[in-house]
């Protein structure tokens, strides 16, 4: 009888190892079928990068908690602006967060692309881009967006690509150049988490985006004409307000 508390004990730990080795297993599987489907789609040069009419820009923030400029979002507008200069992109779709009025992803892009030479006509702001999930359920949904470059970095670029195949958008990545950082190891230990969430969004719990609102086509002329005259920050005050209208929860 004595031996009883150790038997339960050894059988309670083989347990706690079995689940944790199936769980690593999972982790890891996630992953590299993530990766795996994805790879052959992402060029890690901006020059070299297929033409498309348009291009998705993933937000991020402008600075860094330290206060430096963010070399991520410094990345991403290097890349766009390359895109345009390039002729190999008629159209960027700057996708980012503006859930407060202090904090607004898609206009500090717009500002940062227009410093950088990039006409104002060929940039669509879209203010409701909570999540990578969002912004590509988004691009499909309001923008009708079905065949896009996907600009972000190397890192991100797996998880956007996986989502936008599960959603129906043709999409290649072009990879956004960036300095190594002391965050970036962090962001890489979190994309690998990022990932496997994503699966379950996808596969298991139906995840739908925060906030979709009205159609919205981009109206690209062969000169990529102006899509809107619309001050872009009036329009991202329509967007905070549609936003609190609207029944959906989901979360990041």
């Amino acid at each position: 009888m004595r031996s009883l508390p150790w038997k339960t004990f050894r059988f309670v730990l083989m347990l706690l190892g079995g689940g944790t080795f199936l769980a690593i297993l999972l982790f890891l599987a996630g992953n590299l079928w993530v990766l795996s489907t994805t790879r052959g789609r992402i060029e890690p040069d901006p020059a070299l990068c297929q033409a498309r009419q348009v291009a998705i820009v993933f937000g991020t923030s402008h600075w860094t908690r330290s206060g430096m400029r963010n070399p991520h979002f410094e990345g991403r507008m290097q890349a766009a602006a390359s895109l345009i200069e390039d002729r190999k992109i008629e159209h960027l779709l700057l996708s980012g967060d503006n859930s407060t009025r202090y904090y607004n992803e898609p206009i500090t892009m717009w500002k940062d692309l227009l410093d950088r030479g990039v006409p104002e006509s060929a940039m669509t702001l879209d203010y409701a881009g909570f999540s990578t999930f969002d912004t590509l359920t988004r691009a499909r949904d309001v923008f009708a967006v079905n065949r896009a470059l996907l600009v972000t970095q190397d890192w991100h670029l797996p998880r956007a690509l996986f989502i936008a195949d599960k959603l129906g958008v043709e999409a290649r990545g072009c990879v956004a150049p960036t300095r190594p950082s002391d965050g970036t190891l962090r962001l890489r230990a979190r994309e690998w988490v990022a990932r496997l969430a994503t699966l379950g969004d996808l596969y298991v719990w139906g995840r739908e985006p925060h906030f979709l609102g009205p159609r919205e086509p981009l109206q690209i002329a062969p000169d990529s004409a102006a899509v809107s005259d619309a001050d872009p920050a009036s329009e991202a005050d329509t967007a905070r307000e549609s936003e609190r209208g609207s029944s959906a929860s989901t979360p990041r």
